[in-house]
C-alpha cells in the first residue's frame, strides 16, 4: 500500500503494519484470521449469543470461538455484555469500531460471494492445465 504509516499521539514512531513489531499487525491478524472475519460478519447487524454465534459461524470449535472474541474484546472490536441471570446470559455486539471494521468485511464478502463463479471457473482451468 502507498499510504504514509497513521501517527501516533506523540508517544512513538508511526504505526506500521509491515513492521514486524507493531501492534497494528496482531489487530490485523485478529480480523483477518478465519475465524475473526468470520466472528465479525456474522455479528454485523446482530447482537448475538456464544451459542447463536457458534452456530452461525459453522465449523468453529468452542475453544477457537472463546479465544476469537476474547481477542477482538481486546481490540475494543466486540462489546461482551454478561446479563446476571441463572444460568448467566452472555451477549455480544460490535462497538464502533467493529461496526466499522465489519462492515469493510461486509463488502469483502460481498464481492466474493458474488464473484464466485469466476473462482470456480478459475480453479477448474488451474486443475485442469495441472493435471489435478
Amino acid at each position: 500500500m502507498s499510504e504514509a504509516p497513521a501517527e501516533r499521539d506523540g508517544s512513538g514512531p508511526p504505526f506500521d503494519v509491515f513492521s514486524r513489531l507493531c501492534p497494528s499487525r496482531g489487530t490485523l491478524e485478529h480480523i483477518t484470521g478465519r475465524w475473526g472475519s468470520l466472528t465479525l460478519g456474522a455479528l454485523y447487524g446482530n447482537r448475538l449469543r456464544f451459542n447463536e454465534l457458534r452456530r452461525r459461524v459453522d465449523g468453529v470449535s468452542e475453544k477457537m470461538l472463546s479465544q476469537t472474541l476474547h481477542a477482538l474484546e481486546r481490540d475494543g472490536l466486540v462489546h461482551r455484555e454478561a446479563q446476571p441471570t441463572n444460568p448467566p446470559r452472555v451477549d455480544y455486539e460490535l462497538t464502533s469500531l467493529g461496526h466499522e471494521v465489519a462492515g469493510r468485511l461486509a463488502g469483502l464478502i460481498r464481492l466474493v460471494e458474488g464473484r464466485m463463479p469466476e473462482v470456480l471457473d478459475a480453479r477448474g482451468r488451474y486443475d485442469e492445465a495441472r493435471g489435478a
